[in-house]
């Protein structure tokens, strides 16, 4: 009968499923418990710092229903939480103010009911389908009726959990875009400090050993007794002055490019392919028909591109590259494509997670395409209004 014996296997995998959402549900008892003392102890002030951990106890618990479900169906059921981070007061002030902590102590509460009213209803089925399905296909040779029953039953928990547990519409991407932007934000955080040390590295020990230097040869002219070697000490501040120089140019290009300013960003990057040790060219798909874009999304793009020259010159092993400025509807478009070996890896050094987090802090968005063997492709977007 080999009807009744796979209606027998799901019906007792369907059990198994209510079985554990049952004891999730006893479970429950003392977490509507635990969530009654813990909102005593808030109201009283003295336990505030109890609620977050609730409230992640109760994420867990959640969590956990989520993936039963999961298993049972196929399907992910989505989560969109805050993140509970920073001070006491701010981790309150989110736990209570989470659309997902009330979405999670709605199912709670509900599971507190139908998660046991389920198990007995299949238990039921089970004890009666087992006797009227086996004489029904053992006599009559017919479907079983009954023990499919108990797959519903699992079917109709997990619907209901789904239900309840599910962001509202539009919760689970508005919750990935805080996500997102949090992450961007604290990348953009972290390359703004890095490039202030690195100003700060370069004028400690650049221009400001060079000025030192500077101010030591004309203390030691004015001092000298033979004009001749007044001369000479003149002569080497004079250098020293001019490397300094030449040093402060280098930090103020690498804040912000006066040739961004003088000449826009398609010369700009003209220049940047003259200077390549590559044979580089550069292709203008109309970013000059029109209004500039803002002076951070130029700035971005020259870097970017600067880098990525950069490391196709010293790693890629290619002689030429492509570089490609689109202007868009929605913003700019670039693209550096050289003719290297490939195998570029992003953990093997700070240059392309620097590209990415000075991206992400315009919202644009970076991909890297390079396979083993070339060619290496780093497309760009950066959001803008022309």
């Amino acid at each position: 009968m080999p009807g009744i014996k796979g209606a027998v296997r799901q019906a007792g995998r369907a059990l198994a499923y209510l079985a554990v959402g049952a004891a999730v549900a006893v479970a429950s008892y003392l977490f509507i418990a635990l969530a009654l003392f813990t909102a005593v102890l808030t109201l009283l002030v003295v336990g505030a710092g109890v609620l977050p951990e609730t409230v992640l106890l109760l994420r867990r618990v959640a969590t956990f229903k989520r993936r039963r479900v999961a298993e049972w169906t196929g399907g992910e059921v989505p989560e969109a939480y805050l993140p509970l981070g920073g001070p006491l007061r701010e981790r309150v002030r989110t736990a209570l103010g989470d659309p997902g902590t009330w979405r999670d102590l709605r199912w709670l509460v509900a599971h507190f009911a139908y998660g046991w009213l389920l198990l007995y209803a299949a238990l039921l089925v089970l004890c009666v389908g087992a006797v009227v399905d086996g004489l029904w296909c053992g006599l009559l040779r017919r479907p079983p009726v009954l023990l499919p029953v108990v797959s519903r039953l699992a079917d109709l928990d997990a619907g209901w959990s789904r239900a309840l547990l599910g962001p509202a519409p539009g919760a689970e991407r508005l919750a990935a875009r805080v996500t997102e932007l949090t992450e961007s934000r604290a990348g953009a955080v972290a390359a703004h400090g890095a490039e202030l040390r690195r100003i700060e590295r370069d004028l400690h020990d650049g221009t400001q050993a060079r000025l030192v230097a500077l101010s030591m040869r004309i203390g030691l002219a004015r001092r000298a007794q033979d004009p001749e070697a007044a001369r000479r000490l003149l002569d080497d501040a004079q250098d020293q002055a001019e490397a300094a120089l030449a040093e402060l140019r280098h930090v103020v290009r690498g804040i912000h490019p006066p040739i961004l300013t003088d000449r826009g960003l398609v010369g700009a990057v003209r220049a940047l392919a003259a200077a390549s040790g590559l044979d580089v060219a550069v292709r203008d798909e109309g970013v000059e028909s029109g209004g500039r874009a803002p002076a951070a999304v130029e700035a971005a793009a020259y870097f970017v591109i600067a880098e990525a020259l950069t490391n196709a010159a010293k790693h890629s092993g290619g002689t030429r590259a492509d570089v490609q400025l689109e202007r868009g509807r929605a913003g700019l478009r670039v693209e550096v494509r050289d003719s290297g070996r490939g195998g570029a890896d992003e953990r093997g050094g700070s240059g392309l997670l620097g590209m990415r987090r000075r991206v992400a802090a315009l919202d644009g968005n970076v991909r890297v395409s390079s396979p083993v063997g070339g060619p290496t492709v780093i497309e760009v977007e950066l959001p803008c209004v022309w």
